[in-house]
């Protein structure tokens, strides 16, 4: 990709990754049949009707990369990788910050830092312990 990962790159790599698992078809039960036969719809049947449009599979690539995003989440503490999955997924503050129990400042402010964590992580170097969380997320602008 890049030399330096920004938290933007991050955050669209993880926002690509809810879209490509969100498109790839659900798991069912293995050895599930069904025994009505399939029907086939006639050329009367379908006259006015509004054709059915499949969303196209996603590429290997992008499902490797979706999953090499998803990795990235064990870098961050649980609360914080939820936090960044939700929005990735785009669910609304509000929801967010109820499941969790925070404010909606805490819970931007987790955000903000799980994405510098693993900007850190990305670019080569350690996050430091003993620095603010403000620190972190100011080095990776």
């Amino acid at each position: 990709m890049a030399d330096e990962w920004t938290r933007a790159m991050v955050a669209d790599r993880l926002e690509l990754a809810a879209e490509v698992m969100w498109a790839l078809p659900p798991v069912r039960a293995q050895g599930y049949v069904s025994t009505w036969p399939e029907y086939l719809h006639s050329f009367a049947d379908q006259v006015e009707q509004a054709p059915r449009l499949k969303r196209p599979l996603p590429s290997p690539r992008m499902i490797t990369e979706a999953d090499e995003a998803m990795l990235w989440l064990r870098w961050v503490e649980k609360d914080i990788g939820q936090i960044l999955w939700a929005r990735a997924n785009r669910k609304a503050w509000k929801g967010i910050c109820w499941k969790h129990g925070i404010s909606r400042a805490t819970a931007n402010r987790q955000h903000e830092y799980g994405l510098a964590v693993i900007v850190w992580r990305l670019n080569g170097r350690n996050v430091p312990r003993k620095r603010s969380m403000a620190f972190v997320i100011q080095q990776t602008i």
